[in-house]
């Protein structure tokens, strides 16, 4: 059978696998991650390893796209393929799907790129739970809370405005479950405050933060 005689979305995989240059790698994984096509999640998922960034980019925007039909295909990403890894944890905090909580507390905790512990904090504030129960939710909220407080004290400035930003979004959703929130503002509080290697930037944003929580 030649591409030709393939079905779309299978010949959109054939041109992934046939690109033999960086930038025809690049133009295939767009096609196949514009396609929204369940079946593309593998293969996209592949080419996260492909030390590609421009495609490991589009790739990751097509796994967003695919919401929670891409999450299974992340999670059995080998651990030891520590670039692909990194990206997966972007596609995951942009999917938002409870099943990468475990993966992005890791990430949040041990990954040894800022930029990589930036998007699983917030991915951490933004998981959907709608469909859990009200257990279950509170549940995770914690789960959330403690490791974005733990990261409150991460040596990356970069890092600790994420988990500003991801607190206050926290915050919302803790306070419609009547959950404290103190501990929360703690964090914050930690955050806002003058300190080496604490720029302005990062004490504003929690500043803020603290302001929108507490406003009536």
């Amino acid at each position: 059978m030649t591409p030709t005689d393939l079905p779309p979305t299978e010949q959109l995989v054939e041109a992934v696998r046939r690109a033999d240059s960086s930038q025809a790698l690049l133009l295939a994984t767009r096609e196949l991650a514009a396609s929204g096509d369940p079946g593309a999640a593998p293969v996209l998922v592949e080419v996260l390893g492909f030390n590609n960034p421009g495609a490991a980019v589009a790739a990751v925007d097509g796994l967003i796209r695919l919401r929670g039909a891409a999450v299974e295909a992340l999670l059995r990403l080998d651990a030891q393929n520590y670039g692909a890894r990194a990206w997966a944890v972007r596609a995951l905090a942009g999917i938002g799907d409870v099943r990468g909580l475990e993966l992005l507390e890791e990430a949040l905790g041990s990954d040894v790129a800022a930029s990589v512990r930036r998007a699983a904090a917030k991915g951490l504030g933004t998981l959907e739970l709608h469909h859990l129960s009200t257990a279950e939710q509170e549940r995770i909220l914690q789960r959330c809370l403690q490791a974005l407080l733990a990261a409150s004290a991460d040596g990356e400035w970069v890092v600790r405005y994420a988990v500003a930003v991801a607190l206050e979004t926290l915050a919302e959703r803790l306070q419609s479950r009547g959950q404290s929130l103190q501990a929360l503002l703690d964090g914050l509080d930690s955050l806002a405050q003058p300190a080496d290697g604490n720029p302005p930037v990062v004490q504003l944003r929690a500043r803020l933060a603290v302001e929108r929580i507490q406003r009536p």
